[in-house]
């Protein structure tokens, strides 16, 4: 199993993209979000993906640097649909909030000869809390992460012996302890750093800092931590910056930059 980043940064960033990222193996591809625009296309490139090979897909809540990236994979997608040169089928997966608000404006925003393929090559599928689903051959739990914004939904993944837990856009809460404790990979916000959290205020934006997701990880017995939906006002050393901070965290600590690879 493979984790590709394909945006690392928070709504406003401008020199990274919006978070996102792809799960993959064996010539599968399951992705998370989609950012903020048609840069999922551009970053998609980067990583030589023909977007014809995503079929899987899940969107964690309707903010519009999780949400409208989509559309531009729906776009491309029902266009080949419609020019009889596309294969299989797309499933999307998200709660009924986001599921209801994708259907309609898909149905307002794009002619019905795309529109057509919706139930026929491209599927809405609403998830509850709790419920499993088999993705890329391994069960997904899907988990709602009780936020005081959007309604937000999380999962959990177990392969090979492992399990990886993504919580969305904010932070641990108690109510996730059954997916965060002792997982082996964890994905978790880190807004900015601590240091400098009076420049950035991560909590009044209801997000975390690096010392604060590291703490939660030593917490929960966490064996990988990987930090994203980041600021991008220190690109360029970010990486070097977090993992200073991070040195707290008793496992091992990622902080990648866009388009960077995991091995899991």
């Amino acid at each position: 199993m493979k984790l590709t980043l394909l945006g690392t940064g928070n709504a406003i960033v401008t020199k990274c993209y919006n978070t996102c990222f792809l799960l993959h193996e064996n010539n599968q591809y399951f992705l998370v979000d989609g950012g903020g625009g048609n840069g999922l296309l551009q970053q998609l490139e980067a990583i030589n993906l023909d977007y014809r090979h995503i079929h899987t897909v899940f969107i964690t809540h309707k903010h519009l640097d999780h949400f409208l990236g989509i559309f531009w994979l729906l776009r491309m997608v029902l266009s080949q649909c419609a020019a009889q040169n596309y294969e299989g089928e797309l499933v999307i997966y998200s709660h009924e909030e986001v599921i209801e608000l994708l259907r309609d404006m898909i149905l307002r925003l794009f002619p019905e000869k795309m529109t057509c393929f919706i139930g026929q090559k491209v599927h809405f599928v609403c998830v509850q809390d709790q419920e499993k689903k088999m993705i890329l051959n391994h069960p997904v739990t899907f988990f709602d992460i009780h936020s005081t914004k959007a309604k937000q939904f999380g999962f959990m993944m177990e392969f090979d012996g492992k399990r990886l837990t993504c919580l969305g856009d904010e932070p641990y809460r108690e109510i996730e302890k059954p997916y965060v404790d002792h997982t082996t990979w964890l994905m978790h916000e880190a807004f900015c750093l601590y240091s400098q959290k009076d420049i950035y205020h991560p909590y009044q934006k209801h997000h975390s800092t690096v010392k604060d997701a590291c703490m939660i990880g030593n917490e929960m017995h966490v064996d990988n931590l990987i930090l994203y939906h980041s600021e991008d006002d220190h690109i360029e050393n970010r990486k070097a910056l977090y993992q200073e901070e991070g040195k707290i965290f008793q496992g091992s600590l990622y902080i990648p930059d866009d388009l960077e690879t995991l091995e899991l």
